[in-house]
């Protein structure tokens, strides 16, 4: 009777191992299943954050010249109304050109622009209205004056124009 005892105890542990063997399995498949989610979880998050991060330094490198820029556009002015003012002397009028060309210049090679103000249509995005006129000649809507010149960079407004608009 022991052997066959055994052989029931036997048979036994051996249906139990056969569950617990099919019970790990699905408990690791599941498990493997939940770290792969995980782990392409995470690698899409890394990709993202350094894709964030390229476009964060595409856009810091093409406006990096902003502030400066905005710094330099008073003396632009002043070169301007120095240019504008009337002096005998023409060596420093020639002098003063060849400044304001310059800076010009250089501002131009970092993508700083003059807005175009003068005839053009209003457009708030770009222009700020000091003052409305009424003009026989001229459309209503249409920039007659400008004060202050306005700048853009690369694509972003530094300044607007400060103008007279007709009405």
């Amino acid at each position: 009777m022991s052997e066959e005892k055994n052989k029931e105890v036997s048979e036994v542990v051996e249906e139990e191992i056969e569950i617990s063997e099919s019970e790990l399995i699905e408990t690791l498949t599941l498990d493997n299943e939940k770290l792969k989610n995980e782990y392409f979880k995470a690698r899409a998050d890394a990709q993202n954050y350094k894709k964030r991060m390229q476009r964060e330094l595409d856009s810091l490198m093409k406006y990096r010249i902003q502030s400066f820029a905005m710094e330099v556009l008073p003396v632009l002015d002043n070169l301007e109304r120095a240019l504008e003012s009337e002096s005998e002397d023409t060596s420093f009028k020639q002098g003063v050109q060849m400044i304001y060309d310059q800076l010009v210049s250089a501002l131009a090679n970092e993508g700083v622009k003059e807005i175009e103000a003068l005839g053009q249509e209003f457009d708030a995005n770009v222009h700020q209205a000091m003052s409305q006129e009424k003009q026989e000649d001229v459309e209503s809507g249409i920039i007659i004056e400008v004060y202050q010149k306005g700048y853009v960079l690369k694509d972003r407004v530094l300044r607007a124009a400060m103008v007279k608009v007709s009405e």
